[in-house]
């Protein structure tokens, strides 16, 4: 008897069995089937892997010292990011994000001297060292920016837009439009977070009624900011940075970058390219960031 007229009998009467036989019957999957275990990727979104800088409690002009991670998660020593790696151990100088000056408008502005411009390691840009009486503290250097030089400072907005030179810090409000600035605020008084690269700047588009201006960035999105926002005048140092060559591959190996596999290359003119309209005007507020979220309370009287 052949193995087909076997097996074909074996199904005949499972199927004439009753029905509890035939759940009993049944195929059923095997346990040990493997899966794959779903791991979270490491290192946490907008974290630098490049280095960690042990700043002291107080604000210093002395060059902090740095320990480099090397593109590994500083906790576990897993590999985040693949394309960093080796380069020169540089210290890095403590900026001053914070612009302060005087508010009213019959206070004259503060003035502060430049004593060094020179080169960090840890950025694009030149930073400067400047001083008012016995204070010291490093900021991001302007394009033309030279020792003797006497840069001013100034929190109060006036009626009519000021003559700043460059290097000087003022409220958005007080700039006319058109000025090219840099290091600008966010929030009013949280220090400059935008616009830090070599050789960038803002420009200022419109003053709104409203109390808030309008800025373009370097990648032309437009910002609505508070008027009270300070900001520094002037291109950032720096500005042939980005079309010097690297020049070897040892060269980049100094940076701290690893060499790249070869599989991706970016696209190049014969591709074409997609005109996108601009995204609409974002709008930084103080109080959409500290305010939590609004929320509906619902309460069951009887």
């Amino acid at each position: 008897m052949s193995a087909a007229v076997i097996t074909h009998s074996l199904i005949r009467r499972v199927l004439n069995t009753p029905v509890k036989w035939q759940l009993a019957c049944c195929f059923q999957q095997e346990r040990n089937v493997w899966k794959g275990i779903d791991k979270p990727k490491p290192g946490v979104p907008g974290t630098c892997y490049r280095r960690i800088v042990h700043y002291p409690e107080e604000y210093t002009v002395k060059p902090l010292r740095v320990t480099n991670l090397g593109g590994r998660d500083p906790v576990t020593g897993r590999l985040v990011v693949k394309g960093i790696g080796g380069g020169i151990k540089h210290k890095y100088h403590w900026i001053n994000w914070k612009r302060e000056g005087p508010k009213g408008l019959d206070e004259k502005p503060k003035e502060e001297k430049v004593l060094q411009v020179l080169k960090d390691g840890c950025r694009t840009a030149f930073i400067a060292l400047v001083a008012c009486g016995q204070e010291l503290k490093y900021i991001l250097a302007t394009q033309n920016m030279k020792p003797g030089d006497v840069i001013r400072t100034s929190q109060a907005i006036p009626r009519i837009p000021v003559r700043a030179n460059e290097g000087d810090a003022f409220p958005l409000g007080a700039l006319p439009v058109g000025t090219q600035v840099h290091c600008v605020e966010k929030y009013p008084g949280y220090g400059g977070t935008l616009v830090h690269a070599a050789g960038t700047f803002a420009t200022i588009v419109r003053h709104d009624g409203t109390g808030r201006v309008v800025i373009k960035m370097p990648s032309k999105r437009e910002f609505s900011l508070h008027n009270s926002c300070m900001a520094t005048v002037g291109r950032l140092s720096n500005h042939l940075h980005g079309s010097t060559p690297i020049g070897s591959a040892q060269n980049n190996r100094l940076l701290g970058n690893r060499p790249r596999s070869g599989l991706w290359k970016r696209k190049e003119g014969r591709h074409g390219r997609k005109i996108r309209p601009l995204p609409p005007v974002k709008e930084f507020s103080i109080n959409s960031k500290l305010t939590p979220a609004s929320s509906v309370r619902l309460t069951l009287s009887v």
